[in-house]
């Protein structure tokens, strides 16, 4: 490993990023996820009752009480391990998914698994682990992706792409020649789900077609309109912005959607970046999403407290609720029927 990438800075890395994303600056400025242009349907005599609406739903095997997943975050510092605990106890309560921040640091840093061991705090939850995609290239193989869910006790694990957070960082992964190839390969090899998620910057039609034989169990789009993992690159190295424009790089959110279900119909979906309310994850489930994912929103409170993580939790279900409700929509899967037929 280079000295620039050494452990402990990955923990100090780990920092800046969360005082980064903190900033108004680390949300994408012209780019927005498209949802706002998506209608959602009116029906002014919906013969519904509000609280009947059914929000359940089974992911990756498991049971949801509502098509959310708390989206990855951190992992590696002790304001981490604050972070993780208080998001996994607002999951456990809820009943909802937690999708953990890159696991790297606590494989090559045992010191810091703690922050990541949320276990103990939701036992029934499903939860999802974390490892960079590129580390396939740096030594990492099957017996660290095993690793990683392993020490976490996690449901299956994700492999993230982040190129172009890669190429603002000094010292980042930025040769990924060959990658598909080591996907092809070690995938197969994992006795867990594997998903293959972006950080912010879209997953699209081209790059579902390029993993479409891998055998991933689930896609997250990850797409643009939100936190710009660039921009936070740029924040947390230089205090400031300084490709502005490359920072706007990306598929937005409802875009990725459109594309990656066109090409991979059957694949379970992942929705995120820039999900700011129930109705963003309504439409977002409209256009093909299966599951939506939220992070940023959350950050602030997660800080604070696992009550008020679950109080913002609540309100984005009782916002879905709502748009099912006046939508003409008696469940979820009512909505992804109506996905289905567009």
């Amino acid at each position: 490993m280079p000295p620039e990438q050494s452990s402990s800075e990955l923990i100090r890395r780990k920092l800046r990023h969360i005082d980064a994303c903190l900033q108004p600056q680390s949300q994408y400025q012209t780019v927005t996820t498209g949802l706002e242009r998506v209608t959602w349907p009116y029906l002014a005599l919906p013969e519904l009752n509000l609280a009947d609406i059914d929000l359940r739903r089974s992911f990756l095997g498991r049971p949801l009480s509502a098509p959310l997943l708390i989206g990855a975050m951190t992992g590696g510092a002790e304001k981490s391990a604050l972070i993780n605990r208080n998001l996994a106890v607002a999951a456990q309560r809820l009943g909802l998914g937690l999708m953990l921040g890159s696991q790297r640091v606590m494989l090559e840093r045992p010191e810091a698994r703690a922050s990541f061991q949320v276990r103990a705090h939701a036992p029934d939850i499903l939860l999802i682990g974390n490892l960079g995609a590129a580390q396939l290239l740096r030594g990492y193989g099957a017996a660290q992706m095993a690793q990683a869910v392993e020490l976490v006790g996690a449901d299956g694990l994700a492999l993230h792409l982040n190129p172009l957070q890669e190429a603002m960082q000094t010292g980042g992964d930025t040769d990924w020649a060959g990658i598909l190839a080591r996907l092809h390969d070690v995938v197969p090899q994992l006795p867990f789900p594997v998903l293959l998620k972006e950080v912010g910057h879209g997953l699209g039609a081209a790059t579902a077609r390029q993993v479409a034989g891998v055998g991933f169990a689930a896609l997250d789009v990850a797409g643009a309109g939100g936190t710009s993992w660039a921009r936070v690159e740029q924040l947390s190295e230089h205090g400031s912005v300084l490709s502005p424009g490359l920072c706007e790089v990306g598929i937005p959110t409802a875009q990725a959607v459109r594309e990656v279900r066109s090409v991979l119909p059957t694949v379970p979906l992942i929705a995120s970046g820039g999900i700011r309310s129930g109705l963003d994850i309504a439409k977002a489930l409209l256009l093909g999403a299966d599951a939506v994912a939220i992070a940023r929103p959350l950050l602030e409170s997660a800080l604070h407290s696992a009550e008020a993580v679950e109080a913002q939790l609540e309100r984005l279900m009782w916002e879905l609720r709502v748009a099912l409700f006046v939508g003409g929509f008696g469940s979820v899967d009512d909505v992804k029927a109506a996905s289905l037929s567009r």
